[in-house]
């Protein structure tokens, strides 16, 4: 595993070359400052309201990768006071679907702070997050010391048509995506890792019901008190030391975690994978894109009679779909 860790910092180090600074603002950055990290492509809809939300939760500063992108996004992100961007032309499938980059760009600039990474449709919810800022989260996890922070992905989708309800730039995705499968997800063991490894959800139910081994994994650590010998293996699923993967508890306990609601399902969605079925540069030939493009072509919706709406986090505390653990 330390070889391997090593080898991926290698990567990262050499994949550095590929980024062109467009924006670097990172003089500006305060020590205790919670950083977020995400690569983007033509998601200009979507950034507004996704600064807003992170910004209102404590984020102090963002790094982005843009990779290739036509719909104004870069410049928009480049003219934001608290954001550095980097330009990348290169694959995306070649730099391990980003993950080289964004490894490259922590190295640098996380150490010794807390990051945050994610993607511009997902949105972090924690045990108490409608009345204490993430830095009270990372003050907690801190003084447990705790270095990694889980969150399960939570697909949310609409009732009824996908394309039913146009999605404004700024507006809230989740006031259009409100509903979301409440059970039918599978927990195994990753031993390789350490990590747990959780399928279900609308795209295994939808898009995957005979082949449910093949429906996107909904494990994430994406909130770790970084550290420049870090580096994240396959997305945010998993990371290297081992250790950092340790985020649930094995004595019949529970740990802290939180859901990622994940806000991929708006009336944008259909020119998105046909864009990205089109380019093939995602995980295993693009397979999960072409199973979206095959079930939603003629009936493009998720809902079910057995979807229910989101409501807040202690929701989904109920559900056993996040724990507060022992921060109270």
């Amino acid at each position: 595993m330390r070889l391997q860790r090593k080898r991926w910092r290698i990567r990262a180090f050499r994949k550095r070359r590929e980024l062109t600074r467009m924006a670097n603002r990172t003089a500006q950055i305060k020590r205790d400052d919670i950083l977020v990290f995400c690569t983007q492509r033509n998601e200009r809809i979507r950034l507004p309201y996704f600064l807003k939300y992170y910004r209102e939760m404590g984020v102090g500063h963002f790094f982005f990768v843009d990779n290739d992108s036509t719909d104004g996004s870069l410049d928009y992100l480049a003219e934001q006071p608290d954001v550095s961007v980097w330009s990348a032309k290169a694959s995306y499938k070649r730099a391990r679907f980003g993950v080289d980059w964004l490894n490259w760009l922590q190295m640098k600039y996380a150490h010794g702070h807390w990051a945050l990474t994610v993607d511009p449709d997902e949105f972090l919810v924690y045990p108490f997050c409608d009345t204490r800022p993430l830095r009270a989260l990372t003050d907690w996890l801190d003084a447990s010391s705790i270095k990694s922070f889980s969150a399960m992905l939570l697909d949310m989708y609409p009732k009824g048509r996908l394309d039913e309800e146009p999605y404004q730039a700024g507006q809230n995705p989740i006031e259009i995506a409100s509903w979301f499968d409440s059970g039918n997800y599978t927990i195994s063991r990753n031993r390789r890792f350490g990590n747990l490894w959780i399928q279900g959800g609308p795209r295994a139910r939808v898009f995957f019901p005979d082949e449910p081994a093949k429906a996107p994994a909904l494990n994430k650590v994406p909130l770790v008190k970084w550290d420049r010998r870090y580096a994240y293996v396959s997305s945010t699923h998993m990371l290297l030391p081992r250790g950092l993967n340790q985020v649930y508890d094995e004595w019949g306990g529970e740990k802290a975690s939180g859901v990622l609601l994940h806000a991929k399902f708006l009336d944008t969605f259909g020119a998105k994978a046909a864009e990205e079925l089109q380019r093939s540069e995602h995980y295993a030939a693009s397979v999960e894109y072409k199973a979206y493009a095959a079930q939603l072509k003629d009936d493009p919706q998720l809902w079910c009679k057995w979807s229910e709406r989101y409501i807040n986090w202690r929701q989904l505390e109920i559900l056993g779909l996040m724990s507060k653990g022992n921060w109270a």
